[in-house]
């Protein structure tokens, strides 16, 4: 998450959204760019309102993605993580040593596609929980913007300039490297996850396609 008071904006990150691309610009081109307390990087909109009331009245905004591509990257970096880490590669331990409550858990999930998409959602909630939950206060009020990753290009501009920001080619960082999400799927996998973030799906009108 990140804030600009003189702006009167606030940055929702969801995870594997390209979030941290969007942390950059703050970081980079936003001199009063601050974070919301000790809060973790990932606090819902109703949690960081709840730590700084005064947020509510703050320009808000997110980034939201295809749940099946999502659930693809999810598994790819977590799988990343755990073979690095047993090859002993330093970033991957450090990572994982460090809070290792939060990594340890979703080993069990990682030795397969199936396996993490079956089982991890349940087991860790992060894996299961609905992008639209970040996004929504208790009285059902929305932030005021959704842009899409698949529309990153033209819907940070949107963001850029309510942070007086001129526009710029931006592209996400930590893009995970592997074949189109639709590979990954057997039909149990795809109505598993079409299960879990139906929400999703409906809202933002989402749907399971396939490379031409």
């Amino acid at each position: 998450m990140r804030v600009s008071d003189e702006h009167q904006v606030l940055f929702v990150h969801i995870p594997k959204n390209a979030g941290s691309t969007v942390d950059a610009i703050f970081d980079d081109e936003v001199p009063d760019s601050r974070r919301v307390g000790n809060r973790a990087r990932h606090v819902r909109y109703k949690g960081l309102v709840r730590t700084e009331p005064g947020l509510v009245d703050y320009w808000s905004f997110s980034f939201v993605r295809n749940p099946w591509a999502r659930m693809v990257s999810w598994y790819v970096m977590m799988a990343k993580i755990f073979e690095q880490y047993d090859a002993g590669r330093p970033y991957s331990v450090g990572k994982v040593d460090k809070f290792p409550h939060v990594w340890e858990p979703v080993r069990p999930f990682v030795g397969d596609f199936e396996t993490f998409v079956t089982g991890a959602p349940d087991a860790i909630r992060r894996f299961g929980r609905p992008q639209y939950d970040w996004l929504v206060l208790e009285d059902g009020r929305e932030v005021d913007f959704v842009g899409r990753v698949e529309n990153f290009a033209h819907d940070i501009d949107v963001v850029r300039k309510r942070l007086g920001l001129p526009p710029a080619e931006v592209v996400p960082r930590n893009r995970s490297s592997h074949a189109h999400y639709s590979e990954y799927y057997t039909d149990h996998t795809r109505e598993r996850v079409a299960d879990l973030f139906a929400v999703d799906i409906e809202t933002w009108g989402y749907t399971f396609d396939r490379p031409d």
